[in-house]
């Protein structure tokens, strides 16, 4: 199944611009006032999680910790991923700060939860220098197996063929860099892959054979292609994901700036496949560098059942 209608998000106590990625993420920005920013991005965080409950998305709220700091716990999908075998995935991280997420009880509260049958545990890559980033590094057609991934700094090509050995997917890699030439960070800022449409910006390939690959490979596997330009990669266009409800009735869940961003054709292209969910995350899209679909660690696990009393 290439969806979910369960998601873990995490609600943050102290969100905050995260010098330690900076360097790599161009598209955050310096932050104001810390407790104007915090009360904002809690707004806009619980905000989030109404809109996906009403939709019908079962949303499991894990509350941040105070200490250590860790101003970007608020996107959990780069540290782990699950998979409907009962497989959970940890990965390794190139931000430092971003390493202590694993030990704030996230990772206890999905086991509290869910039935974990296999760990992959990939952490230990961060000692030789080598990362990869979870779902955001990844964008992964789980009905294709497919795994497509742009290198990065946060993305090496040995973790990738691990992972992809690991759990049996296909590699589609290729190099993406934004408008001025630099390596996009994470893969799920300049694509999307649902049940059957994918967006991505063909326009970040500069290699006119990579960039033919990647959409021969998207159109083989059975997706309608939306192209996005330059600006509509630059307003998040790109970092959706694509969501089920109770009922099975797919959903898109992206930005209400990504959602502006596209024009009429576009919108009307998506409207045929599933029903938009735009949500308003400015401040945290603007300063943290990331948007909806970042915010979202998907749940493929099986749930645990109920533990009946011991008769007396």
């Amino acid at each position: 199944m290439q969806t979910t209608h369960s998601v873990l998000m995490i609600r943050p106590t102290h969100f905050a611009f995260n010098q330690d990625t900076a360097a790599h993420n161009n598209f955050q920005r310096p932050a104001g006032v810390a407790e104007q920013v915090q009360a904002r991005a809690l707004e806009e965080f619980d905000g989030y999680v109404a809109a996906l409950r009403e939709q019908g998305v079962k949303v499991l709220v894990h509350e941040d910790g105070a200490l250590p700091h860790t101003p970007d716990s608020i996107f959990p999908n780069n540290c782990w991923s699950s998979h409907p075998d009962g497989t959970l995935v940890l990965y390794p991280m190139q931000g430092h700060n971003r390493r202590l997420e694993r030990f704030k009880g996230v990772l206890a509260h999905l086991h509290a939860q869910y039935q974990v049958h296999r760990t992959l545990d990939l952490t230990a890559l961060e000692q030789q220098e080598i990362f990869l980033e979870g779902t955001g590094s990844m964008v992964l057609d789980r009905q294709q197996r497919i795994c497509y991934a742009g290198y990065s700094s946060r993305t090496h090509a040995q973790a990738l063929e691990q992972l992809a050995t690991h759990l049996g997917y296909q590699l589609c890699t290729f190099h993406a860099r934004d408008r001025h030439g630099v390596p996009i960070y994470h893969t799920n800022v300049m694509m999307s892959v649902g049940s059957q449409l994918a967006l991505a910006c063909l326009q970040a390939l500069d290699d006119p054979q990579e960039r033919a690959s990647l959409r021969q490979r998207l159109e083989d596997s059975g997706k309608q292609l939306l192209p996005l330009t330059w600006a509509q990669l630059e307003s998040f266009a790109g970092n959706m994901l694509e969501l089920h409800n109770s009922a099975g009735e797919p959903l898109l869940v992206m930005s209400r700036n990504a959602w502006r961003s596209l024009d009429a054709q576009q919108r009307q292209l998506i409207e045929r496949h599933v029903q938009p969910l735009p949500v308003n995350i400015d401040t945290i899209e603007r300063i943290g560098g990331g948007s909806a679909r970042c915010m979202l660690a998907e749940i493929y696990l099986p749930e645990r059942q109920p533990q009946l009393e011991n008769a007396r």
